[in-house]
């Protein structure tokens, strides 16, 4: 029997690779015959750069960066030597998950961090860079990843502007003469699911700012000058990307990528599952188990689980989905998802839950594996 282990990360209690091998043993635990293929997923947010780094054999690498807020952290990136391909996520640098309770800035917050990753990754000799956008903490528009890459930002006097998001609205004009010029010789792959545009009701402001902690009355400040700064990169480069698909990714980062760098976007999960080469796998096997920390409705846009079911309905292979948390029916959706299964077996706290999540993980492999021996043997 083939099955296909293609969770996603658990977030805050195991990442996609953990979460693979819990799975793994648990099937093993009954029946050592199995042929298993694991595959560790992401979208483009965290866990991207692990899951991509195995998926392609690379390697691990840490670089001191700031984080959204100025703070020195420990990055993470990954380094394919053979095909000098950098894999690099803005959770890593400029992610939510750096910031503590009560952190969260939308003024000071800056993509300045993952700037840093990139100049790391042109020192290796990178010819490629795969970028997740998922998981800011930033409305900055990118303006603090480019200010690290050599452009500058100005005000109407003519002074250097430190680019965050709230001094956007202050940019008159822009100098990209310091731009570190090997990025010219550099292919950029921007791994996002986000399709909103840079402005208006569905834009980065209106959509994803309060989740980066801009409250309801700081809107209007927050959108007019991401207006001020689209307006002024426009001028500058002579191409208008502001309602393009995906500008509005990541706080607006999409929007400078856009300006700048002239990206291939591509899905996230269709970016890591094309790369694994997933649907070879799947059209081959007799079961597919996924997963992720919580599959609800929003599960249906984009997310692993919902996609990698979608894959296997082509084959009429059947999809386990595991979680942490149920919310909805997804299978009245018409998602396909053959059963979703909660991995907690008995009442305990979320923090408890999280701590204990391999073993949860693990022991619900083993209860499913065991009904379908019993099934088998029928």
């Amino acid at each position: 029997m083939k099955i296909v282990v293609a969770p996603d990360s658990f977030k805050g209690s195991m990442t996609s690779i953990e979460a693979s091998e819990a799975i793994r043993r648990g099937l093993l635990e009954v029946d050592q015959n199995l042929d298993i293929v694991t595959v560790p997923m992401a979208d483009g947010g965290e866990g991207t750069v692990e899951a991509l780094t195995v998926i392609l054999g690379g390697e691990i690498q840490m670089e001191e960066v700031t984080n959204p807020i100025g703070r020195k952290v420990e990055a993470a990136f990954g380094w394919i030597e053979t095909t000098k391909t950098a894999v690099i996520e803005t959770a890593a640098a400029s992610g939510l998950p750096l910031l503590k309770d009560g952190e969260l800035d939308p003024y000071r917050a800056s993509t300045y961090g993952t700037g840093q990753l990139v100049l790391r990754a042109l020192d290796l000799g990178a010819e490629n860079v795969i970028l997740g956008l998922g998981g800011s903490a930033t409305v900055d528009a990118g303006s603090g990843f480019f200010e690290a890459l050599g452009i500058r930002f100005l005000d109407e006097q003519g002074k250097k502007i430190q680019a965050s998001g709230g001094t956007l609205g202050e940019i008159k004009s822009i100098d990209t003469s310091g731009l570190d010029s090997r990025l010219a010789d550099v292919t950029f792959t921007i791994a996002s699911d986000v399709t909103n545009p840079l402005l208006g009701k569905e834009g980065a402001v209106s959509v994803f700012g309060p989740q980066k902690g801009v409250t309801e009355d700081e809107l209007p400040f927050f959108e007019s000058g991401m207006e001020q700064y689209a307006e002024a990169v426009t001028n500058q480069t002579g191409n208008d990307h502001r309602l393009a698909e995906g500008s509005g990714a990541a706080g607006g980062f999409g929007f400078s990528l856009l300006s700048y760098l002239q990206p291939k976007f591509k899905s996230g999960f269709t970016l890591i599952s094309d790369l694994s080469r997933l649907e070879s796998h799947i059209k081959h096997a007799d079961f597919v188990i996924t997963g992720e920390g919580k599959v609800d409705t929003q599960s249906l846009f984009g997310k692993v689980p919902v996609g990698i079911s979608r894959i296997a309905n082509t084959y009429k292979v059947p999809t386990i989905a595991f979680a942490g948390k149920i919310e909805g029916d997804l299978q009245a959706a018409g998602e396909g998802l053959s059963s979703v299964l909660p991995i907690v077996d008995e009442p305990m706290t979320l923090a408890d839950a999280m701590d204990k999540g391999q073993e949860l993980l693990q022991k619900a492999a083993v209860r499913f594996m065991t009904i379908v021996q019993v099934c088998n043997r029928k």
